[in-house]
């Protein structure tokens, strides 16, 4: 039991289909990309405020373990309470960008993470009085916004508009502002260069075959919890997989816990190249044909 994480090794004795279940848990990010991330994140966080706080855009392909690790940090500085206070403590906050760059919108999904009461038709200066405040009140130190991307949804004016919302947000409260999106997301933020200057480009690659890549199959497997050694960093099974998946982490994660699934259900308990070649399997690219092909 050398290859499973000593705090998992009682599941290898649950039901089968507990364990099937329990695979679909958190999801796996400690691998070398992901920790760089997130500790540029952190020192972010412990920046001393300044009229011009450094920001972060965090890029990568759809499906690539973005907001997986957003969530991660958020879980790392979840909100608390003080003794004799009356507000909770926010360290971090996350909100998507809305679908259009709209800033009563923005505002209102600011106001829904924080569980605090609006009016719908409120002004958008009121609104965006009402956050200030109670981004002051809990302590807020950083605000992620995911799909960033989004910001193209609009024309030129409210693009520039929502921008100027961000850094707004981010002078007046001398925070760090985090955005999360696709490879759009370069474009969303060079709509304004002056913005586009504060913020670090942070790009998590697709995967390929090299030493991070087999660490990554490595940690996968030392939280499966299969009874037999798999070996999913061999060169068989580890380039099978980084074809079937080709390279997104969010791909890989699925393809191992499919086989995994299927160990279980076989009662080898292990994940051979064999078993991932009988997987029904379509990777993203044969995806995209087939339903363009259906579409035609």
């Amino acid at each position: 039991m050398q290859h499973l994480n000593p705090d998992l090794q009682h599941q290898v004795d649950w039901p089968a289909q507990h364990r099937i279940t329990n695979l679909a848990s958190n999801p796996i990010i400690g691998y070398p990309l992901a920790k760089k991330a997130l500790d540029r994140l952190e020192d972010l966080l412990h920046h001393p405020p300044t009229h011009r706080m450094p920001n972060l855009l965090l890029v990568g392909n759809t499906n690539n373990g973005k907001t997986v690790i957003a969530n991660r940090f958020v879980e790392r500085h979840k909100p608390y309470s003080v003794p004799g206070e009356d507000f909770i403590h926010v360290p971090v906050l996350m909100v998507q960008a809305p679908p259009v760059p709209d800033e009563r919108r923005f505002y209102n999904g600011i106001l829904e993470r924080l569980f605090t009461p609006y009016k719908i038709n409120d002004k958008v200066d009121r609104k965006q009085y009402q956050v200030m405040n109670l981004l002051n009140d809990v302590q807020t130190k950083m605000i992620i916004i995911d799909e960033i991307q989004h910001v193209l949804a609009g024309n030129m004016s409210k693009q520039r508009s929502f921008l100027n919302v961000i850094k707004y947000l981010s002078n007046e409260l001398q925070i760090p502002i985090v955005a999360v999106g696709t490879k759009d997301a370069f474009r969303a933020i060079h709509t304004d260069p002056q913005l586009a200057n504060r913020f670090e480009p942070h790009v998590l690659p697709r995967w390929r075959d090299c030493d991070d890549y087999r660490r990554l199959l490595a940690s996968f497997e030392y939280n499966l919890p299969l009874k037999n050694p798999s070996g999913l960093a061999d060169d068989a099974i580890s380039l099978k997989i980084l074809s079937m998946s080709e390279g997104t982490l969010g791909e890989i994660a699925a393809v191992i816990r499919l086989a995994a699934t299927h160990a279980i259900n076989s009662q080898q308990e292990r994940i051979t190249r064999k078993l991932l070649e009988s997987l029904e399997w379509l990777a993203p690219s044969q995806r995209k044909l087939e339903a363009n092909r259906l579409n035609g």
